[in-house]
């Protein structure tokens, strides 16, 4: 699959022009790329003279002979776009190829703002531009989608280009008329497919990029202005077509996974069928045998039949005929592929598209999609996620938790995130939407919208809208907040702490009792859960058959971290806080101060060290919470007085008064020496979570950080850094004097750091809950009943009585099928006919197990 590429050369730019008998237009769009504004010494020019069979050659070598930038290959035959393509990049020098059709200008800011967005992410690996007609106004390009036919459509094209199209984005492809593409993953991809010629070659490009784990992205402000001379209409419309069916055939075969291929193939060859018949003057039933009543045969040998229905089954013929290499192509493709087609559905647009409207077409192209059940393999699943955190460039854990689940899950799915706090921040892959506290009209309008509903906090608490609803609900539960409110809550008094604890804890309670599958975040946490769900009623022989081990109930899904290494864009605190110098030695406190953190001897200890280390410096990233809903805990005026007593403040301690902008906390935690974390020897470090460590662990810090926490027996097993007892001011400043000071054990945790950090990326750790939703049902005590307290059998409309845990368990269980295939059916019943089916299928049974005891 893999293609030469030469040595690419950083920080260059190889723009192809292919030019094939239309030398004017190609030395006209090259002489264009002098206005670009771009370093002319990074820029690479290959024009391809593709087999024109004219003068082009020796005009073109004789217009550019005075220009060093632009070199001229030359082609013996027409190896068409995919081709002449692929020659070109052979020949490219540049970190990035760029291919620009030759009829086409760009934009002075084309290539810098293309190269943009290549630097927002190392997985992108190919970035289209937006084109425009050649008076810029209407739209020819700025997204394209795909039918699950395999053929590629434009989005938008004719329109008027606004405001609609000036956010970038993740796309399926790029237009190869202006597509700029790493010349690494260009390689790594095989380039364009030459069996393709041309059409549809940049789609199949693009599907798999996206299928080998890259992203394409849309670059709204680099632009290109396209004057289009459809070349082809020489060539004939019939050839055209016989192109674009054909590659919409190899397209398929190549990039479906095997078992949408066996569903979307035949039904795209039927369909093929279909427009054949619909592009001629004939009817399909002329050969049918009841309508033969022994005349002469309306249809002879000599009956002209159009070109544009035979370019159907020429293309069909030609498909077959190149089965054995795409076969090969397909196995290795297929071998090597990083996504699923859940995951890439999301960018093909509007698939069920028929792309042309005649009535005989449109009836059978509706009796295809049914047939084949095509909708119902391309719909994706609606998943409703709700936190009650703010959504901005400021966000606390809950908040940045809930947008990574978004983003994980809207690979697969349509997800909408809700947030009852300010919903400043927006994205490109899933919805944001803001509705108010206990506004159940608003609220309903999302749970009604939703397949699946996952949240976090006080949610379920809140909205009586959800603690109504029959759908899918997953609980967030890395947070176990009565724990919390133990500390929170003790600054109150007894009366008030009481309360709060108990509030928080029948909270949780309503939440335990309810969801279907629940979210923690570390073994420790999924025993104390498990104890909790036991003492409710949720352990009990319906979920226990389902599982025995009870993963489908609850599963260990922690906090985790951007497997992209963070990079650094700025100065945020060496040199720019005042008392901090370029070689002072930093320890950052990354996130909050709250009750449970001990940072009262985390300042002793800075102060102790300082008395021998005077270039030492402890930053606190974040005093005031970007959730106006959580107050300043006590522990903030303790720390900033005890700091000030010491005489610290300003010289040894440094305290950042609001809170670190999400996509700027890297530049901060690059800065520092040392992660620090530490904390009181209670029942709530015992079952907590510290998310600052992951931050720590993602910038490749050392970790000094108190024992006690699933992170502090981490830190001691890996060795990722030094643990040490609770309010120990001389043990503490013992451990951050060698993560500052000894190279060799400040190196060896750096490497452990390093090692360990691959466990928490977001893509594994969120892993749990991305397998659920491809498979989401409910708990299998809220299907058949928890077996274990007694509930009303019977029908509709009338009471029945109470019956005991045995006669329920012989209501819902056969002994000829068992109650795991008794789950199984209901989730069926539930997956095809929704909640009224199954209590129809359930109550059904309920009276054939009465009737039979009578």
């Amino acid at each position: 699959m893999k293609i030469a590429m030469p040595k690419a050369q950083p920080g260059v730019v190889s723009v192809v022009v292919v030019n094939f008998r239309g030398a004017d237009d190609t030395i006209e769009c090259v002489s264009q790329l002098g206005a670009v504004d771009w370093p002319r010494e990074r820029l690479d020019v290959v024009v391809v003279e593709n087999g024109s069979g004219d003068d082009s050659l020796a005009r073109l070598t004789a217009a550019f002979a005075g220009d060093e930038r632009v070199r001229v290959i030359e082609s013996a035959e027409n190896l068409g776009f995919a081709g002449g393509s692929n020659l070109g990049a052979a020949n490219a020098r540049g970190e990035f190829v760029a291919f620009l059709n030759s009829d086409a200008k760009p934009h002075p800011a084309w290539v810098r703002e293309a190269v943009a967005q290549f630097d927002t992410s190392p997985a992108v690996a190919a970035v289209g531009s937006k084109v425009l007609d050649w008076e810029g106004k209407v739209v020819d390009f700025v997204g394209g989608s795909l039918t699950w036919f395999g053929m590629g459509y434009k989005d938008h094209e004719n329109q008027p280009d606004d405001e609609r199209f000036r956010e970038p984005r993740d796309i399926l492809y790029g237009t190869g008329s202006a597509l700029f593409v790493r010349a690494s993953a260009f390689a790594e991809a095989g380039g364009f497919d030459e069996r393709f010629f041309m059409f549809y070659e940049d789609v199949d490009l693009g599907w798999r990029l996206n299928l080998l784990g890259h992203r394409v992205r849309f670059a709204p402000a680099s632009i290109v202005y396209h004057r289009h001379h459809a070349s082809m209409r020489s060539f004939g419309p019939y050839r055209e077509s016989y192109l674009l069916e054909r590659n919409a055939l190899a397209t398929l075969y190549k990039n479906l996974s095997a078992e949408n291929l066996g569903r979307f193939l035949p039904g795209a060859m039927a369909l093929l069928a279909r427009r054949a018949v619909a592009k001629s003057d004939l009817d399909s039933q002329l050969f049918d045998i009841r309508r033969f009543d022994g005349a002469a045969d309306e249809f002879d040998a000599t009956t002209p039949v159009s070109k544009e229905s035979l370019a159907s089954l020429f293309a069909l013929d030609q498909f077959v005929e190149e089965l054995e290499s795409l076969s090969a192509t397909r196995d290795e493709l297929q071998s090597a592929r990083r996504r699923t087609d859940a995951e890439l559905f999301r960018l093909f647009g509007n698939m069920i598209h028929p792309l042309i409207g005649d009535s005989s077409y449109l009836s059978g192209f509706r009796a295809v999609v049914d047939a084949f059940e095509i909708e119902a393999a391309t719909d994706r699943r609606h998943v409703l996620v709700i936190t009650g955190d703010a959504l901005g460039e400021k966000m606390a854990g809950p908040g940045l938790r809930a947008w990574k689940i978004s983003e994980a899950l809207s690979a697969e799915h349509d997800v909408r995130l809700v947030t009852w706090n300010a919903a400043k921040r927006h994205s490109d892959r899933f919805e944001v939407a803001h509705v108010q506290l206990q506004n159940e009209r608003q609220m309903a309008v999302h749970e009604e919208w939703a397949d699946i509903v996952f949240f976090q906090g006080y949610a379920l608490h809140h909205f009586t809208t959800l603690q109504k609803s029959e759908k899918i609900v997953v609980a967030d539960i890395y947070d176990p907040m009565h724990l919390e409110q133990l500390e929170q809550g003790r600054e109150f008094g007894t009366e008030r702490w009481t309360n709060i604890v108990r509030s928080a804890t029948e909270v949780l309670n309503a939440q335990l009792s309810r969801a279907d599958f629940f979210l923690c975040a570390s073994e420790r946490q999924r025993l104390f859960w498990l104890g909790q769900l036991a003492a409710l009623g949720r352990i009990n022989p319906a979920n226990y058959a389902a599982d025995d081990s009870l993963d489908e109930l609850i599963s260990i899904a922690p906090f985790g971290l951007d497997s992209t290494p963070p990079r650094h864009t700025r100065d945020a605190v060496r040199g720019v806080v005042p008392g901090i110098g370029k070689d002072d030695k930093l320890v950052i406190w990354g996130g909050g101060i709250y009750n449970w953190f001990d940072t009262l001897t985390l300042v002793r200890a800075i102060g102790a060290l300082a008395e021998r280390r005077p270039d030492v410096r402890l930053f606190f990233m974040g005093v005031a919470h970007p959730n106006p809903d959580v107050p300043e805990m006590a522990i903030v005026q303790q720390t900033r007085r005890l700091a000030e007593e010491l005489g610290l403040t300003g010289r040894h301690v440094f305290f950042n008064d609001s809170w670190v902008d999400l996509d700027d906390r890297q530049n901060y935690l690059l800065e520092a020496d040392v992660g620090v974390s530490t904390h009181f020897d209670h029942i709530e470090t015992t079952f907590s979570f510290r998310t600052r460590i992951l931050d720590y662990l993602w910038a490749s810090l050392p970790i000094v950080t108190t024992r006690g926490d699933s992170f502090g027996d981490l830190v001691e097993k890996e060795g990722l850094g030094v643990s040490v007892p609770e309010r120990d001011v001389d043990a503490l400043a013992d451990a951050l004097e060698r993560m500052l000071y000894d190279d060799a054990e400040r190196a060896a945790a750096v490497e452990a750091v390093g090692r360990v950090r691959e466990q928490f990326t977001w893509e594994q750790t969120l892993r749990p809950l991305v397998e659920f939703c491809r498979d989401p049902h409910p708990a299998a005590d809220r299907v058949l009943g928890s077996l274990s307290a007694p509930i009303a059998l019977g029908g509709a409309g009338r009471r029945s009585r109470p019956v005991t845990a045995e006669e329920k368990f012989q209501a819902i269980s056969t002994r000829r099928h068992g109650l795991g295939r008794d789950i199984a059916l209901a989730r069926h019943y539930l997956t095809n006919g929704g909640v009224s089916s199954l209590i129809a299928k359930v109550r059904s049974r309920s009276e054939h197990a009465r009737a039979g005891r009578r």
